[in-house]
């Protein structure tokens, strides 16, 4: 009984996974995404290297 509670948990975090990836993709990390481009700023259209912000810090003209 307590393999089957398990089982049934282990499933249900599987599914709230799948469901999360699916309604915030922005949410994975640049690694799992699926677009393969290299990532570039949207304030100044540098390209980010190992960083998840940009030097500009939002103030690009």
């Amino acid at each position: 009984m307590l393999y089957k509670i398990i089982l049934v948990f282990l499933g249900l975090m599987v599914l709230v996974a799948l469901v999360g990836r699916v309604l915030f993709p922005s949410a994975l990390p640049r690694v799992l995404r699926k677009d393969k481009k290299p990532p570039v700023c949207d304030k100044c259209g540098r390209y980010l290297i190992g960083r998840k912000t940009c030097d500009c810090g939002g103030k690009a003209k």
